[in-house]
């Protein structure tokens, strides 16, 4: 008999509900991660090794987005810039905030209490560890082409690709653990995969990030989404009574 539930909370979230998304996690996670941990180990060992010097492939790609010239005109129809400014402004501090409020709002209110607190907890603690890996490698902007956009922070990992990783990720791996039906979670997936992937792109695109730091952004941000899911995996075992070892038992 399982105790009274402290948090009394409903649907996928209640004390004893071991979710599908839990008993089998997809395989495009497990292969995400895979892929991201080994971006991650390779920009870092790059860093290390060139002690912040330019990749050989920084450069390349920032002038191919310029038409090969420093201060080219960006390549791609006359709407791709502005594109590129609206797509980068999904990943900017103020758009986050407010999805992860959001997304809090409807947690709250179906009473999805535990998949609410790891919302919070992911992405909150998230952005206060890329502010602070920002912070200890202090690597400089891009000087090789005009920024077409205003920044001011250091240059790794990109704040924008780091952290709406870390924000879009995290909530759809958490909330597929309680979404029903494969086909609803690999949508939620792909979708977030495909939106951290355009806001990373439109940094490089507009001139403010090295791909270095958009890689590694994503590398970090994708770990620490994977990260959260396994918590969220655990607690849900643990609160169902069930083994960690064998969550289909």
């Amino acid at each position: 008999m399982i105790a009274e539930d402290p948090l009394h909370a409903e649907g996928a979230d209640a004390a004893g509900e071991i979710p599908g998304g839990v008993r089998h996690p997809p395989w495009l996670l497990a292969a995400g991660g895979a892929v991201a941990l080994a971006a991650l180990i390779v920009t870092l060992i790059g860093l290390f090794i060139d002690r912040g010097h330019r990749f050989a492939f920084d450069s390349a790609i920032l002038l191919a987005a310029r038409h090969g010239g420093a201060h080219g005109v960006p390549v791609g129809p006359f709407w791709m810039k502005q594109a590129a400014i609206d797509v980068t402004a999904l990943g900017g501090e103020t758009v986050l905030v407010l999805v992860v409020l959001i997304t809090a709002g409807f947690l709250a209110v179906r009473r999805l209490w535990l998949t609410l607190a790891l919302v919070l907890g992911g992405t909150i603690s998230g952005s206060i560890a890329v502010g602070i890996v920002k912070s200890l490698v202090g690597r400089p902007r891009p000087d090789l082409t005009d920024h077409l956009v205003q920044v001011s922070s250091a240059s790794f990992p990109s704040g924008h690709a780091a952290n709406s990783a870390i924000t879009y990720l995290t909530i759809a791996t958490l909330i597929m653990q309680i979404a029903p039906g494969g086909g609803s979670r690999r949508y939620i997936l792909i979708v977030a995969a495909l939106l951290v992937t355009a806001i990373g792109m439109s940094r490089v695109y507009l001139g403010v990030h090295w791909p270095s730091d958009v890689l590694g952004g994503w590398a970090f941000g994708t770990l620490w989404a994977i990260g959260w899911w396994a918590i969220g995996a655990w607690a849900r075992l643990r609160r169902a009574g069930v083994s960690v070892l064998h969550p289909g038992q």
